[in-house]
């Protein structure tokens, strides 16, 4: 009995230690990217303190951000179910210029310009799902080539020009109005993230998306109507799409039809990276939110310290291959079935 109970013991010992060890790693995948973020603050804040750790700063960035944080919140549930959406950022745009020619042009009630903006991004999301689920065209081509048409439509029909002067009222609560010194557009873009982790986390049609996502013919066959899910998704990610063009609309107070589409490769590059944290491996709107204002706060900090505006597309552009390999080394480098 005593020799079994001293081999007993160093054995219990050591599973004790790997369970520790594996908690730890666990807990460092998951809160990595926060940590990091910590650290490039204290490292701006320490080399700019007088500009760079300020409340007006702080509020800047949270607020000056929700645009991008729904546009990525967009592309994640597609990219849950596997599929692309690059028309995204080309739906936000026509959005805002739509509320533009409606409001300023035609003199149409503000909010049923905002009602018209969305509907036309879901009818878009529809249109996307329909072309790939029926004609069985990958996705990447189909909202590329759609999101080239849409950026057609956007500057035909504002003339390839500026339109400003939109309503006060929208302006008002998305940007003037302020909670604690942040805009409520802040809190607007928190708020769908909360809705995006709960319907993920916590309900059948979460699940489901997920199922799809990870084997679209296993879960076919499991009975799940799959195309459906598909569809469903990518009319989630239009409608999204148009609800930051509402945003970026009641932020700039004008709508450009070129500039939003420079929300693109960092909506795509936070997508990936917040996909190694808080939940690694899987497109999580919590990671995702960290990982926009991670990147957010490396290129306000990089401009306080003298680069010039180019640094922003290298940053960006260099972010999006470091968050896509980064998220194949979570996966344990699987191929990924595109």
């Amino acid at each position: 009995m005593a020799n079994g109970t001293d081999v007993a013991g160093p054995t219990l010992q050591t599973e004790r230690r790997g369970s520790i060890s594996r908690t730890l790693i666990k807990r460092g995948e998951q809160l990595g990217l926060i940590l990091v973020w910590l650290v490039l603050i204290g490292i701006f804040g320490f080399l700019q303190p007088g500009t760079f750790l300020t409340w007006a700063n702080l509020s800047t960035i949270l607020g000056s951000q929700s645009v991008l944080v729904v546009v990525t919140l967009g592309l994640l549930i597609p990219l849950t179910a596997n599929d692309f959406d690059l028309s995204i950022a080309f739906t936000m745009t026509l959005s805002s210029i739509l509320i533009a020619v409606l409001n300023v042009n035609h003199g149409v009630p503000i909010g049923w310009a905002i009602l018209a903006a969305l509907a036309l991004g879901a009818v878009i999301g529809l249109i996307n799902g329909l072309l790939i689920t029926i004609f069985r065209i990958h996705s990447l081509i189909v909202t590329l080539g759609v999101g080239t048409f849409l950026h057609g439509l956007t500057l035909w029909i504002s003339d390839s020009m500026t339109i400003s002067g939109i309503s006060m009222s929208l302006i008002n609560v998305v940007i003037v109005k302020r909670l604690f010194g942040i805009p409520l557009e802040f809190y607007y873009a928190m708020g769908i993230a909360f809705v995006i982790w709960y319907l993920m986390e916590y309900t059948a049609v979460g699940r489901r998306i997920l199922f799809v996502g990870r084997g679209r013919e296993v879960a076919r066959l499991s009975g799940i109507n799959t195309d459906r899910i598909r569809i469903a998704c990518l009319v989630c990610s239009g409608f999204l799409g148009s609800l930051a063009g509402v945003l970026y609309a009641g932020t700039q107070g004008a709508a450009d039809p070129v500039s939003g589409t420079s929300y693109q490769l960092p909506a795509f590059a936070a997508a990936f990276l917040g996909s190694t944290c808080i939940v690694p491996g899987r497109f999580n709107p919590w990671g995702a939110t960290v990982a926009v204002y991670f990147l957010v706060t490396g290129i306000t900090g990089l401009v306080f310290l003298g680069f010039s505006s180019f640094i922003q597309e290298m940053f960006y552009g260099g972010a999006l291959v470091v968050a896509v390999t980064l998220s194949q080394l979570v996966r344990g480098r699987q191929e990924q079935q595109f």
